[in-house]
């Protein structure tokens, strides 16, 4: 990831889908996967999220990816490191 140009898609949802925000940005690596999800949380007074998805695994066929770290972020999109808000690692996964 570190050196990487990501390509970056913009979301607006509709309001008659429910989100935590209307508006939302995925940023892709160069193998199109996701690398960082950027919202803010509207039920949460707009509190900031990076949502960064790495160390990939393929789970018959489909490539998930299995940590996922977010961060609150300021500014342009430069994140808060500290403190740590959500920290997911997969460990054994199932595809049905």
């Amino acid at each position: 990831m570190e050196g990487e140009t990501w390509r970056r898609l913009k979301v607006t949802v509709p309001d008659n889908v429910k989100s935590h925000t209307q508006e939302q940005i995925s940023c892709f690596g160069p193998d199109g996967l996701l690398r960082r999800h950027d919202y803010t949380v509207d039920i949460l007074g707009g509190a900031t999220g990076l949502n960064y998805a790495s160390e990939y695994r393929d789970m018959d066929g489909i490539i998930i990816p299995t940590k996922r770290r977010i961060y609150a972020y300021e500014g342009d999109y430069k994140p808060v490191m500290d403190p740590l808000l959500v920290k997911i690692d997969m460990g054994e996964i199932k595809v049905s």
